[in-house]
């Protein structure tokens, strides 16, 4: 049976994921079914479920850092502290990694084609196991990226990647109340953070089949699901204040395959927030209107 892995696979699991990494930040095609193989040669008999686990581990220590990680390997964060600490070692020395997530998150955004809208309605971020989060929280591990720069902070202060999403999420409520015989309703959605101002604590005022309000916060990112967003303390003190009517909708993978996800409630019942950076990733527990 296998054991810890070592030095050499370590370096080895990183070297591919690094590989994924990259080829996802510029757009190119690749086969994780075959990477997993190739891998898969030079490491000690190890299983499918155990690579993939390894993957997982290094997404949360990437995260952890401000930056993005490959799309599918759902951040795990009860990781050994030798694979953080060739994690961080990597960047360091790797001239690729860097400069593409900065080139990926500093580009403009563009319209795109959102077809049939409806059908780009996903799940919330499935909740990690909360003996992974405890361990995260409680770890000695100092994650510092070598320039101080949080990618995904600077990603979400990209504003033509904001209002793709905003847009994104006001062409999905418009159709969300078509679908539902509300057309009346569907013409009163109003982009509120246009019309109004950015100050409100949320983005676009749409309503529930019945007519009351339904406010919509969008967060957006270009790269996986389970990436956390920013909130200000403004959308923390209006999602407490509003509760049941307060609605975070998280718009992903926007580049490639614009998707979204909803919430519902204060933004401390369904995420989990770091007050030191205003981070939140979706909450432990299941959120209210999960399945919505």
């Amino acid at each position: 049976m296998a054991g810890d892995w070592s030095e050499f696979e370590v370096e080895a699991v990183i070297t591919d994921y690094f590989a994924m990494l990259l080829k996802e930040l510029r757009g190119e095609e690749y086969n994780k079914t075959a990477h997993r193989h190739a891998l898969a040669k030079l490491l000690d008999d190890r299983s499918d479920g155990s690579v993939e686990f390894k993957h997982q581990n290094i997404s949360a220590v990437l995260i952890g850092l401000g930056l993005p990680y490959v799309e599918g390997y759902k951040p795990r964060r009860n990781y050994q502290q030798l694979l953080a600490d060739a994690v961080r070692a990597r960047l360091v020395n790797n001239r690729e990694i860097e400069p593409a997530v900065a080139a990926t998150v500093d580009s403009d955004a563009e319209p795109v084609d959102f077809g049939d809208i409806l059908h780009r309605l996903a799940q919330p971020p499935a909740p990690s196991s909360v003996e992974g989060q405890r361990h995260a929280e409680t770890s000695p591990t100092k994650l510092v990226v070598r320039a101080s720069i949080n990618y995904l902070e600077r990603e979400a202060r990209n504003r033509s990647l904001g209002r793709m999403g905003e847009d994104f999420a006001l062409a999905f409520e418009k159709a969300r109340l078509v679908a539902a015989g509300c057309i009346r309703l569907a013409r009163q959605i109003e982009h509120v953070s246009v019309t109004q101002g950015d100050g409100l604590g949320f983005d676009i005022l749409s309503f529930e089949p019945g007519g009351e309000d339904r406010l919509i916060e969008v967060k957006t990112t270009g790269f996986g699901k389970e990436t956390p967003f920013f909130v200000s303390r403004n959308e923390l003190s209006v999602s407490e204040s509003k509760d049941v009517a307060y609605h975070p909708y998280g718009v992903f993978t926007y580049r490639r395959n614009p998707r979204l996800f909803m919430l519902n409630g204060a933004l401390s019942s369904v995420c989990r927030l770091s007050p030191t950076q205003d981070v939140a990733h979706v909450h432990l527990g299941q959120p209210k209107d999960a399945t919505a």
